[in-house]
């Protein structure tokens, strides 16, 4: 099994490139100047994104090839206060150099929309702000001009009360939901609320793939042994295709799993700052003789750090074949 690893967002080894750079709301609505004050929001996404492409550029001098874009490139972008404001216009040249360098150099870039956007919601306001924020990270992807195998990867939601009728609840709303977002949309098993199994259970209903988080099974199961579910789990990712990545256009993509380490103890739902080996190999171990390749999102605090510590720590292991800097092969035994 070819296994590749990514991390999300920020880089703890490239300075002074953060893709979330923002002006605070408050501030906005201080500018007396509202269309200045708009072109500075703009400005500082143009500034984002191109942070964006300098660590694209570090992932390519590594061979990383997975990565999860932050979804705070455009301040502001989505506020009530800005209802009707459209950037990506503005920054099309910026999306379109980002998204070209991701493609011509094969890399799997995805976005991860935040904890707020949930179709299992109750409320009309909140589903139809879950709508419209799933559709701008979809028009984002567009904009970079990468295919339906980038991403948008979001929980289930809240049980608000009742799981069965919550279940019910986001299968109702995904049917309801833009298309391109749609066809891009990948659910993951969270560490409080819906287990992996119940996840799979909505992914096999609604028909998009599943993103394992390792870790999240770890803290919330019910006793299911996930090296069990992993073939039901693996089988939501068939007929996704590579569309956007010129070495692989048209072959399978291949599943995606979320890893982290407890922080500690007494905190084993935060997440560590590197990711502890023996369990992710014991893993990776029991899935490699029915999974040709898996890709591995690390969310570690230590971000791209913990990617080289990880594969540091994997070097010595037996059945493991280094590959390059950010991928290795582990071999059935």
């Amino acid at each position: 099994m070819i296994v590749r690893l990514g991390y999300v967002a920020m880089s703890t080894e490239v300075k002074n490139a953060s893709p979330s750079k923002t002006m605070t709301a408050t501030l906005f609505s201080q500018l007396n100047d509202r269309e200045a004050a708009v072109r500075k929001l703009e400005r500082i996404g143009a500034e984002n994104l191109h942070n964006t492409l300098r660590l694209l550029r570090h992932n390519r001098a590594y061979d990383i090839k997975v990565y999860r874009y932050s979804s705070k490139l455009i301040p502001l972008l989505g506020h009530d206060m800005l209802e009707g404001w459209d950037p990506i216009p503005a920054l099309a040249a910026e999306f379109k150099e980002v998204g070209d360098y991701a493609k011509l150099h094969g890399m799997r870039t995805s976005f991860h929309p935040d904890h707020f956007t949930v179709l299992s919601t109750p409320r009309k306001d909140v589903l139809l702000k879950s709508y419209a924020d799933l559709e701008r990270h979809a028009a984002m992807l567009e904009a970079m001009g990468l295919g339906e195998d980038a991403k948008l990867n979001i929980h289930v939601g809240g049980t608000y009360g009742d799981k069965p009728k919550a279940a019910k609840r986001f299968v109702a709303h995904f049917a309801d939901l833009n298309e391109s977002a749609r066809r891009r949309l990948t659910l993951e098993n969270d560490d409080k609320t819906f287990t992996a199994r119940e996840t799979l259970e909505i992914c096999e209903k609604v028909g998009v793939p599943m993103v394992l988080d390792v870790h999240h099974h770890q803290v919330n199961n019910e006793g299911e042994d996930i090296l069990e579910l992993w073939p039901r789990i693996q089988a939501t990712w068939k007929g996704q295709l590579c569309v956007s990545l010129p070495d692989s256009a048209d072959q399978p993509l291949p599943p995606k799993i979320h890893v982290s380490s407890p922080k500690n103890d007494k905190d084993i739902r935060s997440h560590a700052d590197y990711v502890d080996a023996g369990p992710l190999l014991e893993f990776f171990r029991g899935i490699a003789g029915i999974t040709p390749r898996l890709d591995v999102m690390i969310e570690a605090k230590m971000k791209d750090a913990a990617l080289f510590r990880l594969m540091k720590d994997l070097e010595p292991e037996k059945g493991v074949d280094i590959l390059t800097e950010a991928s290795v092969q582990i071999n059935v035994p």
